[in-house]
């Protein structure tokens, strides 16, 4: 089989202008933060009509030689995994964002390089995600665990819920307690930069130049061989790896990229979890979608206390369009209730997605809190003031929420008697739809 087209010609084969698909990450590290936390944010810009569900998967032991299905391949299972809660397209095993109990977070973005994008299904770049949360107690330990798994497995694979062809490779940003990472792929090639400034954000595309802190063995080897590289002076992957026909997404990108450094910069050293809020529903630099085919499906946020006898609290909308939707805070906990209204019905063997050929027919993937908003969106539409009136409700209620985060991290309220915070949330923004 050749290899598939790179860049733009590739979309243009697969019948379309641009990439449905975008998104932004962003990370401030004390003294950009606040308070001495960490706070991590993703917009997940996806499909329209995608559903995204907040699953969480408690923490288990696996019998050693036992396989692990994920979206497409099977790969070894490790022996033990981590308890992670998963922002995701509810039609993949793999998630776009989302954390574990160690205190790491990741959230992933699609890139086009000059590496082509490998035919056949291999990890999916969301894969990589849970994987990397479920294996790794860090983001350096989650990183490791991403390059091994791209060396030995690859990437690639469809990665919307259609029969079109559609994949990329991916960028991810690795956060815990005390630090960021960068990693940035093409194929099983990789290249990672620990974040050295108090503020960082990362769009659809390549950032790391010359700062390297760490890198695939072959990396600058292949792109000798190529002719990307001659091998004489310093080494930049962003200049050697970028594709020299861009597709057009990749190129919208450096908008919202100069967008979300400009409005982290004005921020820098008062970075909160609402500033972090404020940024995924900002919509005048693009961070917050909604253009055509596609639109903010979810969004994340997370505070990462430095102090490691605090709980990390992790936000989801688990609804598109941060801009009218409401943060909910999730907090890992051994008691805390299943919150399955944000959990999509699942379809087993009869699922399109497991039926091959795949994608062949689409299911209703919405869940209870979807379909509630879905129906207090158009009510915002058509009756305005109404709608405005519910919205500001929950906002208050979203404001209360962060509140009693905020006393609990100064010590005030005891974490565990926040622990179904999540549930209770959820519950209560479904009864103020009604």
């Amino acid at each position: 089989m050749g290899s598939a087209p790179a860049g733009a010609e590739f979309l243009q084969k697969a019948g379309m202008a641009e990439a449905p698909r975008s998104c932004d990450c962003f990370v401030s590290l004390p003294p950009g933060s606040h308070h001495d936390h960490v706070i991590f944010g993703k917009n997940s810009d996806r499909p329209r009509d995608e559903v995204q569900e907040v699953a969480h998967y408690p923490a288990e032991s696996h019998p050693p030689g036992s396989m692990l299905e994920c979206t497409y391949i099977q790969i070894p299972q490790v022996e033990q995994t981590h308890a992670v809660v998963l922002s995701k397209p509810a039609w993949m095993w793999g998630a776009e964002m989302g954390a574990n109990d160690q205190g790491v977070c990741i959230g992933n973005e699609a890139v086009w390089t000059r590496e082509p994008v490998a035919p056949g299904e291999a990890l999916l770049g969301m894969d990589l995600v849970r994987l990397g949360l479920e294996r790794g107690d860090s983001a350096w330990a989650a990183l490791q665990v991403i390059t091994g798994l791209l060396e030995q497995h690859g990437q690639g694979g469809q990665c919307r819920e259609t029969p079109e062809p559609f994949s990329y490779h991916n960028t991810f940003l690795l956060v815990d307690r005390a630090e960021a990472w960068v990693l940035e792929t093409a194929g099983r090639l990789w290249v990672a930069q620990k974040v050295s400034d108090p503020v960082k954000n990362i769009s659809n595309q390549l950032t790391i130049g010359t700062e390297i802190s760490a890198e695939h063995p072959e990396l600058r080897s292949v792109a000798q061989a190529n002719g990307w590289w001659d091998g004489e002076g310093q080494f930049d992957f962003s200049q050697v790896f970028s594709p020299e026909n861009p597709p057009a997404r990749m190129e919208l990108a450096k908008q919202r990229y100069k967008g979300g450094t400009e409005l982290l910069r004005q921020h820098d050293g008062s970075v909160t979890a609402e500033v972090m809020m404020s940024i995924l529903r900002d919509k005048a630099s693009g961070i917050c979608m909604d253009s055509g085919g596609f639109c903010t499906t979810g969004s994340m946020v997370s505070v990462l206390p430095a102090d490691t006898s605090l709980p990390c609290i992790h936000f989801f909308t688990a609804t598109p369009d941060p801009s009218r939707s409401i943060f909910k805070p999730f907090i890992f906990s051994d008691c805390s209730t299943p919150v399955l209204r944000v959990v999509s019905p699942q379809f087993g063997p009869d699922d399109p997605v497991r039926k091959q050929p795949r994608f062949q027919s689409q299911v209703d993937r919405r869940h209870d809190l979807y379909k509630a908003h879905q129906v207090a969106l158009s009510n915002m539409d058509s009756n305005p003031d109404e709608g405005l009136a519910v919205y500001n409700i929950l906002r208050d209620l979203e404001s209360q929420c962060l509140s009693e985060i905020s006393a609990m991290l100064r010590g005030e309220i005891p974490g565990d008697e926040l622990g179904d915070l999540f549930f209770d949330c959820v519950d209560t923004e479904i009864k103020f739809y009604q």
